[in-house]
């Protein structure tokens, strides 16, 4: 699901929600002309423990190439056997800012499988020659930076639950949740000093995807437009950033 918008002062104008329904389609999308600056809800990097621990390339993109030459189950029995070593209570291991964005590690295959999404959708940004600022100079007309929805959602709404694909599970609590996150992104109730602009068929279209796919797409085109603000060359991106594991805008 892709949210496009605009940026404009300090609002950031909805202009259409896009679902995409193959990884084919997301492929031919990346590859059309910009400009744009994009934020993209799976991981960018592996966690440099990992990723020495296992005698991988220490370059990112060498080290990405190399991963996504493995298929789904060579990373399972690695990952697994990578964790049995490890002690209770620390099996994964995680990028520098993990914890302060509170995301998952990009190691775990399941629950949710950030791995495979990694696995999945990162080459794709490769071959479409995008640029990912401190990992990978490509097309500056097309900027991809890492996301994460639940970073901004938890600002908003704390660590209620507003979104899930199990039907029997999509609550009137869920469906109350989002209408007040969606509240506080157009109250600009958030750090990033923005506010979305939506059309009352949007809020409606936003409100009952309660799959969370719209909703979340959209907070990732908050995040990308707050990262527009910030500019060239590093879009809000610290400095310091491990140039393997990557960062995600915002944290």
């Amino acid at each position: 699901m892709l949210a496009l918008g605009s940026l404009s002062g300090e609002r950031v104008v909805l202009a259409a929600l896009q679902r995409l329904d193959s990884l084919e389609a997301f492929a031919e999308w990346l590859a059309q002309p910009g400009p744009w600056i994009g934020g993209f809800d799976f991981p960018f990097g592996l966690p440099r423990p990992l990723v020495e621990h296992l005698g991988w390339p220490s370059q990112w993109r060498e080290c990405i190439e190399h991963y996504s030459g493995l298929t789904r189950a060579d990373i399972r029995t690695t990952f697994a056997a990578f964790c049995a070593a490890r002690p209770a209570g620390s099996k994964f291991v995680h990028r520098a800012f993990d914890k302060l964005a509170g995301s998952s590690p990009s190691m775990k295959w399941v629950n949710p499988p950030v791995a495979y999404m990694l696995h999945a959708a990162l080459p794709l940004l490769l071959a479409a020659g995008v640029h990912i600022p401190g990992l990978h100079a490509g097309d500056p007309q097309r900027v991809a930076l890492e996301a994460y929805p639940g970073l901004l959602a938890r600002e908003l709404i704390g660590r209620r639950s507003y979104k899930n694909d199990d039907k029997a599970k999509q609550t009137p609590e869920r469906l109350i949740a989002r209408k007040d996150l969606l509240t506080a992104l157009e109250n600009g109730q958030t750090r990033l000093g923005l506010r979305i602009k939506l059309s009352n068929a949007q809020r409606d279209a936003l409100v009952h995807d309660a799959s969370g796919d719209s909703l979340d797409a959209v907070l990732c085109l908050v995040q990308a437009a707050w990262a527009q603000r910030q500019g060239a060359p590093l879009y809000g991106l610290p400095a310091g950033l491990d140039p393997l594991e990557g960062w995600i805008i915002t944290a």
